[in-house]
């Protein structure tokens, strides 16, 4: 069992500091702007929650509530993003197996793919508006074991874009963002890596 929740907070620091004249602005996950990839940040979200709670998954797409940049948005994402870290607290939300549109695996698994999505997603955030992002050694060791391990042999294919090269005793986070295809020197403006293109689960 992994805590979610440093990843949790920093995600939700960093989305306090989005202003609405960002939203159109570019970001490292290069299919993505700032505003798409806070949709998929509190997509992501919901159907993690969904997993860990062991409550029943849109696979279609079809009732998911896309997010709308109204009054009140920050709250809402950072609600959905807060849930997400207290969901995996329980143990219970890390046995059995879930299926995401086909692809099954131990949710032990799934709370480690939501860790990567708080990270990545969070550092790809950071970056595109010129944010500091820090995490607890512990929490990117947990992120990168899982990393090296499951994004070379992933279920879906390209679900990362290539890995960068990076120094075996280049910093945690780097060797990280290097793996899920990223260069951590990078910013949107420079150019980074293609970085997620397909997410895994749907919105609960």
């Amino acid at each position: 069992m992994i805590d979610l929740q440093p990843a949790c907070r920093q995600m939700i620091d960093v989305l306090a500091g989005v202003t609405d004249d960002r939203l159109a602005g570019a970001t490292p996950c290069t299919e993505y702007s700032v505003g798409d990839l806070i949709k998929h940040i509190d997509q992501v979200s919901r159907g993690f929650v969904a997993f860990a709670r062991k409550e029943p998954v849109d696979r279609s797409g079809a009732g998911a509530q896309e997010l709308r940049f109204d009054q009140g948005w920050h709250e809402d994402v950072m609600a959905h993003v807060r849930e997400l870290g207290e969901a995996w607290t329980d143990p219970a939300a890390w046995q059995g197996t879930t299926d995401a549109g086909g692809t099954e695996l131990p949710n032990e698994r799934w709370g480690r793919i939501a860790l990567t999505e708080m990270v990545v997603h969070g550092w790809d955030l950071a970056t595109a508006i010129d944010r500091p992002f820090a995490l607890p050694d512990e929490t990117l060791r947990a992120c990168l074991d899982h990393v090296a391990e499951f994004v070379p042999k992933a279920p879906v294919p390209s679900i990362w874009g290539p890995a960068v090269d990076v120094p075996q005793d280049a910093p945690l986070l780097d060797r990280i963002l290097g793996i899920t295809g990223r260069t951590p020197s990078s910013t949107p403006k420079e150019g980074g890596a293609t970085g997620h293109r397909r997410s895994l689960p749907t919105s609960a």
